[in-house]
């Protein structure tokens, strides 16, 4: 904990207030962050030093219960993850050609060099069909109930897409995704990055539409509704940026919703996203999980072994968020449930 936390910390104890016992991985920053998690909670480890990259969860309901699906992005593989069994899902989930050489950011997972170029977000469309980001093959695809595969999106003003990150389909089908561009080896610098900077977009009707580009002046990443879907919610470097969202689906209002520095100056920033049923926001950022107000306040965050990645809300109850992570999979249990995308449609 930094010394801007530790003071926090320290003026709730004051106040009586009673924080995380220290073998507990919750870190409080607002007495409110008691009512959406136990100060005791414990992160569970589902699986560790396993994969290369995890990424993307997203719960499928099927019956009284449901199943994980999450990114393997160097395995190029969608994984799922069942009553506590493991099983490829999909192969060659986010890259399908032979050449890979311009794909994928290269990078250390904290064991070995390794390449994310396969699948990253997904989410579950309104007919309960799979939308799947693709880093490698720089596109957003669906895929169909029959097996073929979709494509929503691949270029934008007759120039191909960077490497599409982050995606969430609001309940009448209009899908909004980030692209920036580690799909692309070298990043910006690629010599096949084809338009200049990072997109926020929208899919409706089969058309596509850049709702801003390099918002707060970085790189779009995670990306979420509110449980109104009024609101869109954008992670943007170490900021939050918030945009007024309309029945028909215009943006306007776009604002600064939360900066990571005002709290921390711990490094990393915001990745993966997604909303509780009382519209706070759960997000990656230094350190853990962070949980964010409806109002922009930092309520506190829960710590995991390893540098996480992204999460989505689970189980039965959406009581339980998933976290992914560079090399594993994590659970932990919060009071307030989470929107899933099976529930908003």
């Amino acid at each position: 904990m930094n010394a801007s936390m530790r003071s926090v910390a320290v003026a709730i104890m004051a106040l009586g207030i009673n924080t995380a016992a220290a073998a507990a991985p919750v870190e409080a920053l607002d007495p409110a962050m008691a009512q959406l998690i136990s100060p005791t909670a414990k992160v569970d480890t589902l699986k560790n030093e396993f994969f290369g990259l995890t990424e993307g969860p997203v719960w499928v309901s099927e019956g009284k219960s449901g199943y994980l699906l999450f990114s393997d992005m160097p395995a190029n593989c969608i994984y799922k993850w069942q009553n506590g069994a493991l099983s490829v899902f999909f192969e060659k989930s986010g890259f399908t050609g032979k050449d890979s050489s311009t794909a994928g950011v290269e990078f250390f997972n904290g064991r070995m060099q390794v390449i994310a170029l396969g699948s990253n977000g997904l989410t579950i469309d309104p007919q309960g069909r799979l939308v799947v980001a693709q880093h490698g093959d720089r596109r957003l695809v669906r895929h169909e109930k029959d097996g073929t595969i979709t494509v929503l999106a691949e270029s934008y003003d007759g120039k191909r897409l960077n490497s599409p990150n982050d995606v969430v389909v609001k309940s009448n089908g209009a899908i909004f995704f980030t692209d920036p561009s580690p799909g692309l080896r070298g990043a910006d610098k690629s010599p096949v990055k084809e338009y200049q900077g990072h997109g926020v977009f929208m899919v409706k009707d089969g058309q596509i539409k850049m709702i801003d580009n390099d918002p707060q002046g970085s790189a779009p990443n995670g990306i979420a509704l509110s449980p109104d879907e009024r609101i869109l919610y954008v992670v943007a470097g170490r900021k939050l940026v918030a945009y007024d969202l309309s029945a028909d689906d215009a943006i306007s209002n776009p604002r600064l919703f939360f900066n990571y520095d005002t709290f921390t100056k711990d490094p990393g920033g915001f990745d993966g996203i997604k909303v509780d049923t009382k519209g706070n926001i759960w997000g990656v950022g230094p350190g853990g999980i962070w949980a964010i107000s409806p109002a922009g306040k930092a309520l506190g965050r829960v710590l995991i072994p390893e540098s996480p990645t992204n999460l989505a809300f689970g189980d039965a109850d959406a009581k339980a968020i998933y976290v992914t992570a560079r090399r594993g999979l994590y659970r932990f249990h919060v009071n307030v449930p989470g929107i899933q995308p099976a529930a908003r449609h």
